[in-house]
């Protein structure tokens, strides 16, 4: 748990601190809602995933670098220099190819662009919900960095647990009319809630913000793309 802890950790880190990386992570969240959009195979939306992970992955490398080398060189080197820039070109490598396979991929969608929307999530394949998830994920990783408090997975603004929860639950709620699951999926979500109060790792309103955030945007997905 605690190697899993530094390990998002150094990911907010990352957004927190690196403008680029904040542009990559909005980027992904746009790309991914793209997803809703249009009928994607499985092959193109492994492209996509391994794409994303490629650009994220490289800027969390370049940072790596740079940091590692402001720590042990306090003067101008010719090797630190290329370091730096081979990394930084790492990055941007990432970068164009992640160009050429959006454009390879929605291109044709694109143009000319329509609006029509694709089929309601609740008779859609479950890696269009799964989608949802990581976009949930993805925004509650943000806000916490925007925060800056606590850790990825124990305090700090607003708990990732209680919107996670929340939103498998609404999810759930949203998939289903049976009176029985929607009451013991949210039950299932308040526990979870709970159990980080109780803790004391989060506060009330922490863990209310969480559970808001969860909710809302997996409604605003259904809604919009369902």
């Amino acid at each position: 748990m605690d190697s899993f802890n530094y390990a998002i950790e150094g990911m907010i880190y990352t957004v927190r601190n690196e403008r680029n990386m904040r542009i990559h992570m909005v980027a992904t969240l746009l790309v991914l809602t793209a997803c809703f959009f249009y009928d994607l195979t499985k092959i193109e939306l492994i492209t996509i995933t391994i794409t994303i992970t490629m650009v994220l992955v490289c800027e969390m490398i370049n940072t790596a670098i740079e940091c590692t080398i402001d720590a042990t060189t306090n003067y101008y080197h010719p090797l630190a220099k290329i370091a730096k820039n081979v990394a930084a070109g790492s990055v941007l490598v990432s970068a164009i190819n992640s160009v050429l396979v959006g454009y390879i991929i929605f291109g044709d969608r694109l143009s000319p662009f329509t609006f029509i929307v694709m089929r309601k999530i609740r008779n859609s394949n479950p890696y269009m919900i799964f989608l949802s998830l990581v976009i949930v994920s993805l925004a509650t990783i943000i806000v916490k960095a925007i925060f800056g408090e606590g850790t990825p997975l124990k305090g700090g603004m607003p708990s990732g647990h209680s919107a996670i929860g929340f939103s498998i639950a609404t999810t759930i709620v949203l998939l289903t009319e049976e009176p029985v699951i929607i009451i013991l999926s949210y039950l299932m979500a308040f526990i979870i809630a709970q159990s980080r109060v109780d803790s004391e790792i989060h506060s009330i309103f922490e863990v209310v913000v969480g559970g808001v955030l969860g909710i809302f945007l997996t409604m605003l997905i259904f809604r919009v793309f369902g």
